[in-house]
């Protein structure tokens, strides 16, 4: 009789996460219940005019002015709503000295001892909004929604705190950066010397950008600028953190301990990258305030992952060691090869949670852990809990949905320094899902009540048809509605879309719209040349053998049967997934993998033992969600516009 072969994510869980959103929303004006997207022209350059004139006015250097607001909000108002710390506008001035107070569960204290790092200290103070107004005269309200008032609280604080450190209000950029190190109020010395390290660096290589309400901001590089800034020598941590120098990061242990007569909880015990390697970096968001998820990972019952990552500052915390495997994707296979990172938001309300400081603590971790690890800087090995190929057919439908369509993949990437960009030209094979984000504002409901429309919010997303005109039916996915009901345009429904940094196939052309190959079908998404929601790229690809009507797909990549040590109770059945590839269609894979499983420990203390297989499989792009085919039933070809390999030969696919 065949065992459970892995722990899931209990019901509870999932349960715990809706309740928490609710009430979280509750406590925030969410930016999504706010659309004043209409009020801007898309050419309008008047923030451009704002930080001008408040430089100025204050004698504070303009790059200085819009190199921090940059870090802070990346120029956008977030539509005159607050983050979750209670920060305003451009400058993200606060106004709340705490997060929201949010109903939580009751769990296991944290233990004495595991939580903490040597390198925090008493927050400084914020960007207080309250102090910007004193300093300028203007009501309080007003620096709350009026960009202008907004920009001038922010150049009035600066400009106070030169004077407080006794430096001269300095034309030179260069000698601010103590100043700037200041200003968002960092918890630990270095979160405040990265953060100002990070202002100078866009001050060097300068940036432009349409804001979220359609301003034409740009800061022209000053490339030779170099602050005058100490000497340090990295943040200290504690002995377990596996952890960027540059970044303070801190350690709270996830238990391990025996939860069942022969389970043990909450992760297992494992020697990466020894016995298997690590393959993908997972990225997920919460659904809860982070205070609480901080009681669940110590709880040996419940989900897992390697890192949290607070909103309001990046602070990195992990919880188990990388050579381990959390319990964190909903799929054992996954879980085996990857890590997880935890960030602390809600996906139906990304401009209160989903911070410039979190996406750039995020991509520091991620970019020094696959340098470290070598997982590749691409779509199919970075990839959210939403791109998490299911196990199984009947384990579709409870798959997790984060970070989800207001997740800034193109962003993202530029900060991990692999930037999403055409490899190929337009009329290519393959092509990247690649809209722009601000811009690109696809109709979503749900984000306060179900049914009920999402503001315009810039979006990786894109969504896929039947046919090439804008009232077609939606794809419809029989995994996610196994009752053949029909996708919906709601945020959380993932049946008919992809999203940036993607590739596929191309299945067609009509005019406006290009059909890729998905989940077996032809799909058509509008992406017109003035406004293109995808560009060219190369790619391998994959497609039936000769003389095969079609080919299963799976969920998993597991070892051939005989792979097995004898006696084995614990071998999972193979489950294919309800997508098909039939003849003449493409799918497009980044590496070639060989079956594996991670059993059950056989002791308290000894690594879990890893079946290694013969068998190999191609990762692809199936659909939303990543998926493996069998090497043995299909052929790798190159796309056109590839360079060449030898004559005769298919291109060949990195093994992992």
């Amino acid at each position: 009789m065949k065992k459970r072969v892995a722990p899931r994510v209990s019901s509870a869980v999932r349960g715990h996460r809706r309740i928490i959103c609710v009430t979280a929303s509750a406590a925030l004006l969410v930016p999504l219940l706010i659309d004043r997207s209409g009020d801007v022209a898309p050419s309008d350059q008047r923030l451009q005019d704002d930080y001008k004139a408040a430089a100025n006015e204050y004698h504070v250097p303009r790059s200085v002015l819009m190199g921090v607001s940059y870090l802070q909000s990346r120029w956008d108002s977030h539509q005159g709503a607050p983050s979750v710390v209670g920060g305003y506008g451009p400058m993200h001035l606060v106004d709340a000295p705490q997060p929201p107070q949010t109903a939580q569960p009751k769990k296991a204290r944290p233990r004495a001892g595991t939580a903490g790092s040597s390198s925090s200290r008493t927050q400084a103070p914020a960007a207080d909004l309250r102090r910007a107004a004193r300093l300028t005269g203007l009501p309080a309200e007003e620096l709350r929604t009026d960009d202008a008032a907004n920009v001038r609280g922010g150049a009035a604080l600066l400009a106070a705190t030169q004077r407080q450190l006794g430096k001269p209000l300095s034309p030179n950029p260069a000698d601010w950066w103590e100043t700037v190190s200041t200003f968002p109020g960092a918890a630990d010395r270095a979160s405040a010397e990265t953060f100002a390290d990070d202002v100078f660096d866009v001050i060097r290589r300068g940036a432009h950008r349409i804001t979220d309400v359609g301003q034409r901001v740009t800061l022209a590089a000053s490339p030779r600028v170099r602050p005058h800034r100490p000497a340090t020598t990295g943040a200290p941590h504690p002995k377990e953190v596996d952890c960027p120098p540059e970044l303070a990061c801190s350690w709270l242990s996830a238990p391990y301990v025996r939860i069942d007569d022969d389970e043990y909880g909450n992760h297992q015990l494992a020697d990466r990258p020894k016995d298997q390697r690590i393959d993908y970096i997972v990225i997920h968001d919460t659904e809860a305030p982070l205070a609480s998820m901080l009681q669940t990972i110590q709880d040996p019952e419940e989900a897992s992952w390697h890192y949290s990552i607070r909103s309001r500052d990046g602070h990195i915390t992990q919880h188990i060691k990388i050579k381990d495997a959390a319990w964190h994707s909903g799929s054992q296979f996954v879980n085996a090869r990857s890590i997880g990172i935890e960030h602390e938001g809600f996906l139906r309300h990304p401009d209160a949670w989903y911070t410039e400081t979190m996406y750039r603590s995020s991509a520091r971790l991620v970019k020094y852990l696959a340098k470290k690890y070598g997982v590749p800087l691409d779509r199919q090995h970075i990839f959210g809990h939403d791109n998490v190929p299911a196990p199984t057919a009947d384990s579709i439908p409870d798959m997790h949905d984060d970070p989800g369509p207001f997740w800034d993949w193109r962003h993202y990437f530029d900060l991990l320094g692999a930037p999403l960009k055409a490899t190929a030209g337009p009329d290519s094979d393959v092509v990247m899902i690649l809209p722009d984000y601000p811009t690109h504002n696809p109709l979503f409901t749900g984000c306060t009540k179900s049914g009920v429309k999402c503001a315009p919010h810039g979006s990786s997303a894109v969504r896929l048809r039947t046919d090439p005109y804008e009232n077609a039916p939606l794809i419809q996915d029989p995994g996610r509605h196994p009752d053949g009901a029909d996708s919906t345009v709601d945020v959380n429904d993932l049946g008919s879309r992809v999203s940036a940094g993607q590739t596929f196939a191309v299945a067609g052309r009509s005019g406006d719209w290009t059909a890729i190959w998905f989940q077996g079908h032809k799909a058509w998404f509008r992406n017109p040349k003035s406004h293109p929601t995808a560009v060219g790229a190369r790619g391998r690809m994959v497609t039936p053998k000769e003389g095969l009507r079609e080919v299963e797909v799976f969920g998993r990549a597991l070892p051939e049967e005989d792979a097995y040590p004898e006696g084995t109770d614990e071998q999972p059945e193979e489950s294919p997934l309800p997508y098909t590839i039939r003849a003449g269609q493409r799918y497009v894979t980044q590496s070639r993998v060989l079956g594996s499983y991670l059993q059950k420990p056989s002791s308290d203390d000894s690594p879990s033992p890893v079946v290694q297989g013969q068998e190999e499989y191609y990762e692809i792009q199936i659909g939303h969600r990543l998926a493996y085919v069998r090497a043995s039933d299909v052929d790798v070809i190159k796309s056109a516009s590839a360079a060449a390999g030898p004559p005769g030969q298919a291109a060949p696919v990195p093994q992992r």
